[in-house]
């Protein structure tokens, strides 16, 4: 099991980190044969009214007017600060009433980039089949990424063929290598007849726009697969929590940025675990959830959701991706990005130094015994 102690020069890395990717760092990102039964996407066939014309940086609406864009790496979209994540309310089986609205009003404020993936929600991939529901209306409206967790070439074809089916397009602005975790996982997928032939036989055939690569494990298997092939974003773990255990932001991030790659964070809050208003579950029942499976929670969190997300988005990410429980909750961010301002060095500084006491309970996500 490779793990973390809790020595100063652990800690003194990602503490000087925050001094070369705080506040300043973030305000200055601001500036062949086709896969079975589908088809390039196709615009003229998509105006006859046979399919969704395929989204990019003329047809997704930016979001300017609802809250601040930055660009996403070399993709050349404007993406809104705050975008949608496909968990929580979105990965709750049978759960259309409180799910679909979400999708809807986000599009309505103005989020323009939508996350998910072929294993949220389980085999039934609820999440995936929610944002179907309103992608089949409204789907020139946002910027549509999803991943496989496949680690061959056929099985995330198959994973690629039933995205599209329940996600009801033609096509993904977005598809991901999900959780690479090791450098098992790096041998896999590059390997002959790993998952990254079907990323890049997707790609030519017009069924996906761009590649990119998720993890929140540690950051060198990540940083072996950028070295390895020019992928357009990475989706990484952002918190303020980070600096305390294998930070992504002392290597990572400036090898993305180096790369012109679109950086997407997400486990701002640690599945609400670095938040003061977290009340942890009785130990037992945690030992069940795949969080508790790794560090159980035994105290509430020390930020609040403003800091929490302030402090990420201070980072030079393109995005912040966020799953939310209901309608009011996704109110309430997309109005904390819209007055956002980036946060000076200090109070990064000050923020990350508050959410130290809980910060191995929010990063559970790296304490998983991975081989």
């Amino acid at each position: 099991m490779n793990r973390t102690d809790d020595r100063s020069d652990i800690l003194d890395p990602g503490r000087r980190s925050l001094l070369r990717l705080g506040g300043a760092a973030a305000a200055a990102m601001a500036g062949q044969a086709l896969i079975p039964g589908h088809a390039a996407a196709d615009p003229a066939r998509a105006r006859a009214g046979r399919g969704p014309v395929p989204a990019d940086a003329a047809s997704v609406p930016a979001a300017v007017e609802a809250m601040p864009t930055r660009n996403l790496g070399k993709t050349g979209f404007k993406v809104g600060i705050f975008s949608l994540g496909g968990q929580s309310v979105l990965e709750r089986a049978r759960n259309d009433a409180a799910a679909i609205p979400v999708v809807e009003r986000a599009l309505d404020l103005g989020v323009n980039y939508i996350d998910t993936s072929s294993i949220y929600g389980g085999p039934e991939r609820w999440s995936e089949q929610y944002i179907g529901q309103v992608m089949k209306r409204r789907r020139r409206e946002a910027f549509l990424a999803s991943k496989t967790k496949e680690r061959t070439r056929e099985g995330s074809l198959r994973m690629l063929e039933k995205s599209l089916q329940l996600l009801q397009t033609d096509h993904l602005d977005c598809w991901q290598l999900h959780d690479l975790g090791t450098m098992g996982d790096i041998e896999e997928v590059f390997a002959k007849g790993g998952a990254l032939e079907a990323l890049i036989q997707a790609k030519e055939q017009g069924v996906v726009k761009h590649l990119g690569i998720t993890g929140h494990f540690r950051p060198d298997c990540l940083m072996e697969a950028i070295r390895r092939h020019p992928f357009d974003t990475v989706l990484l773990a952002v918190n303020a929590a980070e600096p305390f255990h294998y930070s992504f932001a002392e290597t990572l991030i400036p090898l993305a940025i180096e790369q012109q790659m679109g950086i997407i964070g997400m486990k701002l809050t640690g599945r609400g675990r670095i938040l003061s208003s977290y009340v942890p579950a009785p130990e037992e029942a945690q030992k069940k959830s795949w969080e508790g499976s790794a560090v159980v929670a035994t105290r509430p969190g020390t930020l609040n959701m403003r800091e929490a997300m302030y402090y990420a988005l201070s980072m030079p990410i393109s995005t912040a991706i966020i799953g939310v429980e209901s309608v009011a909750q996704l109110e309430e961010n997309v109005r904390l990005a819209r007055d956002f301002t980036p946060l000076s060095d200090a109070q990064m500084r000050s923020i990350s130094a508050k959410a130290e006491p809980v910060a191995r309970q929010a990063m559970f996500y790296k304490f998983f015994d991975r081989k």
